[in-house]
């Protein structure tokens, strides 16, 4: 199955967050090609969560897990190791107070 370059996942992520007036932008640009994504979600209320895309190693589907969530700077020294391992990462930051992310929408696994 052919995969999506980072760069074309991402433009269509923020574009369907732009249609949902939700707010959201490249806090780091990693490899178009084949850069890793991370989605951090920002509550604005001083709490974040960060997920990371894995495998469900049973059916092979792909799935968004939390790989940090609590107090945002907590959850921003977290991302900043993440980084620190890879240079190629890609963070998208999504502001919503009701905590929406789209991630488990179709199309976005």
């Amino acid at each position: 199955m052919t995969r999506l370059t980072a760069q074309f996942w991402v433009q269509a992520y923020l574009a369907r967050l732009r249609l949902a007036d939700i707010p959201a932008f490249v806090v780091s640009h990693g490899d178009d090609t084949a850069g890793a994504v991370l989605v951090k979600l920002n509550t604005l209320d001083g709490q974040a969560r960060v997920f990371q895309r894995g495998f469900d190693l049973v059916s092979g589907a792909r799935r968004w897990d939390v790989l940090a969530e609590g107090g945002e700077s907590d959850v921003d020294n977290v991302i900043a190791r993440q980084r620190g391992f890879d240079p190629d990462l890609w963070v998208i930051e999504v502001e919503d107070r009701q905590g929406r992310h789209l991630l488990e929408q179709p199309g976005l696994e």
